[in-house]
């Protein structure tokens, strides 16, 4: 999906001629700490709400040009880039422009949040199951196989390496809610099931709290 597909619909840009107390004003209506100043179509920067809170209200844009952001994506590269971008600078929106600067809109972070949603599957019913290993042991083919063999299928898989831990975390979505069954399986297998969410989680509680009461009984 492009950056030009998931700008967002009646959020306005400023003007160099625009007053601090406009831009407040208008952060504050549409939930945001960061506007676009457009000028004849063109980008001109982004400015952050913690900048134009130390200036005077009746300042314009134009006199805070020194603390315009440059930071953009261009209208055709990946959504992806415009999630990068929000993660690195702390944006709640994303301005997204053509190669020379030419103004295409703004992407803002509730958006990319809807979007990486859908693509990780969250909308999906089913169970979670997050995973620990060395980076050279995964095999999505194993994975795959293993969860397979439970009647199960998987949903959505994503990976990132854990520096801090020089581990793989291995995230599955599985289409069913009941996981105790594959969770039993890659604990066979030694695997490292570092989290599991779904009734299998839910039915652990009520065991450990069944257990609690026994115990207390029995005192």
């Amino acid at each position: 999906m492009l950056n030009r597909e998931h700008t967002a619909a009646g959020v306005p840009y400023l003007l160099l001629q625009d007053t601090v107390q406009k831009a407040l004003d208008w952060m504050q209506e549409h939930h945001l700490r960061h506007l676009p100043i457009v000028e004849e179509d063109l980008y001109i920067g982004l400015i952050e709400e913690d900048d134009l809170l130390q200036a005077d209200e009746a300042a314009t844009m134009d006199s805070l040009r020194q603390a315009f952001s440059q930071v953009r994506v261009l209208a055709d590269s990946h959504v992806t880039e415009a999630a990068r971008r929000a993660n690195e600078f702390n944006l709640t929106a994303i301005p997204v422009t053509e190669p020379d600067g030419h103004w295409v809109g703004l992407i803002c972070l509730p958006e990319l949040l809807r979007y990486f949603g859908q693509l990780n599957g969250l909308e999906q019913p089913g169970g979670l199951i997050v995973l620990e290993m060395e980076r050279r042991s995964f095999s999505f083919s194993e994975i795959s196989k293993l969860i397979e063999t439970n009647d199960a299928q998987i949903t959505q898989l994503n990976t990132f390496f854990d520096n801090n831990l020089s581990l793989l975390i291995v995230t599955i979505r599985i289409n069913k809610f009941e996981i105790s069954d594959i969770v039993a399986t890659f604990q066979r297998y030694e695997y490292r099931v570092k989290y599991y969410f779904g009734e299998e989680l839910y039915e652990n509680e009520l065991r450990n709290n069944f257990d609690h009461l026994m115990n207390y009984l029995n005192i």
